[in-house]
């Protein structure tokens, strides 16, 4: 595919995903941190958002498993996930 048409198709995809609510004021603020020095920025720190969320859902999973419930676990990587996904 054609450089300028993955330039046009991501612009669609990113205003998509604006419209939608999906993305918002905090992932243009996240943009505007990318520079020429770290070009990939904003992948890497979604990158790592998605790791780090399929980690403590994985932890969470787990502490549903337990019997009997361990609430002060489960409160801890609820917490964990809840301050990750409110950044």
């Amino acid at each position: 595919m054609e450089r300028n048409q993955l330039q046009r198709q991501a612009a669609y995809t990113r205003k998509s995903l604006l419209d939608q609510g999906y993305l918002d004021e905090q992932f243009i603020q996240l943009e505007d941190l990318q520079d020429e020095a770290n070009p990939n920025f904003v992948e890497e720190v979604v990158k790592l958002f998605y790791t780090d969320s399929a980690r403590l859902l994985r932890k969470i999973d787990s502490a549903l498993d337990d019997r009997p419930f361990d609430y002060e676990k489960l409160d801890d990587v609820m917490h964990q996930f809840m301050g990750s996904s409110s950044r």
